[in-house]
């Protein structure tokens, strides 16, 4: 399942009560679920007649025997029976317990947030901390620990949203029914029942499967939807309420201050996707800005009918009124009808002034006419001094809480937005830039060989000599002359161009970082400061003339660079050049550190030990320079690729890494399952904010002793070193590749046309070197083998014990934040392995010569489950996570199913691939429903 932080929920439980079930959290959602089956099934009745219900129950009960019995040969025979089904019946049957799963999840959102609605105000995450954090250091320590805050939510367009929009939101309808209480017999319960029914046969007859790749700028669109509603729906109240608590404790929000916002990739992340050129982010920058313009429109609209506020019982204000007469000379649209009803009402002409500007706003930016002052707004700042004109005569007349109720909240819901939405980040491969490079400096001529042949030092040395200088190293010569540029090196730097025209369209707030990935040394983040300096981007003559646009981040994701963290950085701050650039750029220098190619690479357990220990070594450098450091965190929704709670993984970093600076991803199904419903989004916001506020003020030194600490990291690399070992000694098997590719159905992935970017990156590497770590995980989860999540923890944690660590162990499990969270992560994705169905892929699908390495793997789950269990006390894995093990114990019940489907559907298509065949239609529906089906049972693709 996707990122959880919410209060124990109830579980799904429909087809039987349970020993020890509290009526009061269970029934209902048991009810519910079993009321929605029922309507399932008679839409399953009424499309395919009552015969297909009478096939699932078999299919369910076969398989649950199956299960039961530990028995191979029962496997075997549900999968045989499978194969015989006719392609459309056994498309049928997958949907049918595919789309179960959908309800049920519906079902299970709505009963969180009747949970979260029922839980007291004071036990809320901001209340609760703010309280804390003022009950620690005071009123004073509570506004400095405010005023740094600054959490940035990025949405990404990484692939992993198995469903169709359509398909969400007519789930979205379902769950806003399902939050009104009906009751059974009366005629409201009747007409729900109707309504859900109607639903429920709209969603069978919708396709869940895309026929079409989508584009950026489909991607664009879907998640707009959702900020759009976060800002309308989620954000007044997340702000109001914050405030409220704050001044309760003797702080505030600052006039124009966001403590949280949002981001996007989409648009920007070139690394990997042809489909990301320049033109492509010029179009998704506009369709944020005209969402965005749209937004405030309808903000300012809704104050507009509100603020009635007239100057003859309250008096005239000058500075307003000088204000308006500016505004009037442009505001055509505002006609003298408009001035004179709203002659005595100057609060709301100011308001139909501001509103006309952003109209005059929408036209500018779709014709690309350049901006005018006084008609349109060049930035949000120009929006924001508006607001301060309306808010500071209100107060100067009496209007002191209409100045501080709804039109500063819309103040800082807009503060928010801007005119952008969202924060684009513009993301490309570290080489991609070198290769622009490589052209120049050859054409130049001034080195002793090709700038492609020159070690990384070398090149260091070359790039910071000639960012120091003055001289534009090819000049506008470099835009207008074609033959310097190729078409692949052209496209990288075209995007510097177009960054630059974005700053001047819509200021220079809607791009402000450039990521560097696979950022391997400081000359990979030096090629792009110089490429930005041609560009425009970036001026150092010297004085008061410097200046730079944008910052850049590199982005750390191997085990390597991970632990040369802090010598990248400190060779970086270094440069006299580079240090100007952060100078400029407010003494902030934002690092991204990658989760998901460090688990390919190393295993879940050195990977998050070398990202914890890359943050101790950035922190110190960054003190050093006396620079603040901002980490972005790259999670994906798994554990395999990061995931995990987010409040554990905020206040799990070490001490004193949180200056109130962080920044960190959502990626597919984590976006629908935080944000669709807007109960669930605002707390997603509360604990975001609450743990990086808590972090900052209160973890700025170890929780444990110099000496405790110490020998925690000690023992952690003996765990760690162990884990590695076991680790390498799979990954580096040549007979892996063979393994993985014909026990999971990585292989369809790209056919689910679930996101824009390949699955695979454009390398000459082979095997599982060019593939992405999205499919690498996608393709053990949906084999339920999910070994990214947990491969290499048991035989790490023997290892510690046989060296007499295990007192050790226990004591970092009780007092160390970071350990804890690892450990929680594995064992609840050790829970969702199922070693049963492993077998059965494996035994169906893969060449028995390979069978080897599934005992290899099999073995060390075994070993891993043991010493989760011996290590956190408990007989069988989530003993201590009741709920949570309910839950996934009754999801295997509807999930095994899919999953012998997915073998037989493999075996067909393999079969038929053998022969020469192409895959019919039929057939690859079929297999692809499969696929669906077991991200929907698993909440989770990868």
């Amino acid at each position: 399942m996707p990122d959880s932080d919410a209060i124990a929920v109830p579980t799904l439980t429909s087809e039987f009560p349970v020993v020890g079930d509290d009526p009061h959290i269970d029934a209902p959602l048991r009810a519910t679920v079993r009321r929605l089956s029922t309507l399932l099934g008679r839409t399953l009745a009424d499309q395919h007649g009552p015969e297909m219900l009478e096939l699932v129950e078999q299919v369910r009960k076969l398989t649950k025997d199956a299960k039961s019995a530990h028995s191979e040969a029962e496997a075997q025979d549900v999968q045989e029976r499978l194969a015989e089904l006719p392609l459309e019946q056994a498309t049928a049957l997958t949907r049918a317990f595919a789309q179960y799963f959908l309800l049920a999840n519906a079902a299970e959102q709505v009963y969180r947030v009747r949970a979260l609605r029922e839980r007291p105000t004071a036990e809320s995450w901001v209340p609760r901390t703010v309280a804390a954090v003022h009950e620690s250091v005071g009123s004073d320590g509570l506004q400095e620990a405010m005023d740094s805050l600054d959490v940035r939510l990025i949405f990404t367009a990484h692939p992993t949203e198995a469903s169709r929009r359509a398909v969400l939101t007519k789930l979205r309808k379902l769950s806003d029914l399902l939050e009104k209480d009906t009751v059974e017999g009366t005629s409201e319960r009747r007409l729900q029942d109707h309504r859900l029914s109607e639903l429920i046969e709209s969603l069978w007859q919708t396709d869940e499967l895309r026929r079409q790749r989508p584009t950026p700028q489909d991607e664009s669109r879907n998640v707009l939807y959702y900020l759009r509603q976060l800002y309308r729906q989620t954000m007044p109240g997340f702000l109001g309420d914050l405030r409220e608590e704050l001044r309760a404790h003797g702080a505030d929000l600052q006039e124009r201050q966001v403590p949280l916002r949002f981001g996007s990739w989409i648009g920007g992340d070139r690394d990997g996707n042809p489909f990301v050129t320049a033109e492509v982010t010029r179009e998704v920058l506009q369709l944020q800005a005209e969402t965005a313009v749209d937004l405030a429109i309808d903000i300012i609209t809704e104050l507009i009918s509100d603020l009635s506020i007239s100057s003859a019982l309250t008096g005239e204000d000058e500075e307003l009124q000088a204000s308006l007469e500016a505004d009037l000379e442009f505001a055509s649209e505002v006609d003298e009808v408009q001035q004179s009803m709203y002659a005595e009402e100057p609060y709301r002409l100011k308001l139909g002034t501001m509103r006309a500007k952003l109209r005059a706003t929408r036209e500018r930016i779709r014709t690309g006419e350049a901006h005018v002052p006084g008609k349109d707004y060049l930035d949000n700042a120009e929006l924001q001094d508006d607001f301060s004109v309306l808010r500071a005569a209100l107060s100067r007349h009496g209007g002191k809480r209409a100045a501080d109720g709804e039109i500063a909240i819309a103040q800082q819901v807009l503060a928010a937005s801007g005119l952008n939405l969202a924060i684009l980040d513009v993301r490309e491969h570290s080489e991609k830039h070198h290769e622009v490079l490589a052209r120049l400096f050859d054409r130049v001529g001034e080195l002793d060989r090709p700038y492609a042949e020159l070690s990384r030092d070398e090149r260091t040395k070359v790039l910071a000599a000639e960012l120091a200088s003055r001289r534009p190293l090819v000049g506008t010569a470099l835009s207008e002359d074609k033959t310097i540029l190729d078409d692949a090196t052209r496209t990288t730097y075209k995007v510097f161009g177009e960054i630059r025209d974005a700053h001047r369209q819509y200021g220079q707030s809607c791009i402000e970082t450039y990521i560097v990935s696979m950022t391997h040394g400081a000359d990979d983040i030096l090629a792009v400061a110089l490429l930005a300096r041609e560009a425009g981007l970036v001026t150092l003559p010297g004085g008061e003339q410097n200046r730079s646009d944008i910052s850049f981040a590199p982005l750390l994701e191997e085990v390597a660079e991970l632990r040369h963290a802090g010598e990248i950085l400190d060779e970086l701050l270094s440069d006299p050049s580079y240090r100007e650039i952060v100078r400029l750029r407010g003494d902030l220098q934002e690092v991204m550190l990658g989760y998901s190619d460090g688990n390919k690479d190393s295993g879940v357990i050195t990977s998050q030990w070398e990202i914890h220990q890359a943050q101790r070594r950035l922190r110190d450098v960054a003190a050093r320079h006396g620079v603040t450091l901002r980490l972005f965190h790259g999670r994906g929704g798994s554990v395999g690729r990061g995931g995990g709670p987010t409040y554990d993984a905020i206040l799990a970093q070490p001490y004193g890494v949180l200056e109130g600076e962080i920044k960190f991803t959502e990626q597919g199904e984590v976006i629908s399952d935080k944000y669709m419903l807007p109960t669930l989004a605002r707390e997603n916001l509360d604990l975001s904010l609450a743990a990086v506020l808590e972090g900052s003020a209160l973890h700025t030194s170890p929780r444990s002793t110099p000496e405790q600490l110490e020998h925690f990291g000690d023992v952690m690399q003996t765990v760690s070193d162990a884990s590695y070992q076991r680790y390498r000694t799979l990954a580096d098997d040549p007979d892996l590749p063979e393994y993985f590719v014909t026990s999971t159905p990585v292989e369809q992935l790209g056919d689910l046309n679930i996101g824009s970017r390949p699955s695979k990156r454009a390398t000459s590497e082979k095997g599982l070197d060019g593939l992405r770590a999205i499919p690498w995980v996608f393709g053990w989860t949906q084999s339920r083998q999910i070994v990214p999540g947990w491969f290499g923890a048991g035989s790490g944690l023997k290892a510690a014990r046989e060296a007499g660590l295990e007192p050790d162990l226990h004591d970092m499990l009780r007092n160390w934040h970071f350990f804890r969270t690892v450990i929680s992560n594995v064992e609840m994705t050790l829970a969702k392995t199922d070693m049963a169905i492993a077998a059965h892929y494996v035994h169906s699908l893969v060449p028995e010569r390979l069978w080897p390495l599934f005992d290899r793997i099999k073995a060390e789950y075994e070993l891993s489950v043991a010493e989760i269990e011996r290590l956190t006390g408990v007989l069988g894995l989530l003993d201590n996570q009741p709920i949570l093990k309910r839950t996934l114990a009754v999801r295997d019940r509807y999930l095994d199913p899919i999953s012998y489907m997915q073998v037989a559907m493999l075996q067909r298509a393999r079969a038929a691939t053998a022969r020469g065949e192409e895959l019919s239609p039929e057939l690859q529906r079929a297999l692809l429903t499969t696929i669906n089906g077991v991200a929907a049972g698993l909440k989770n693709t990868g």
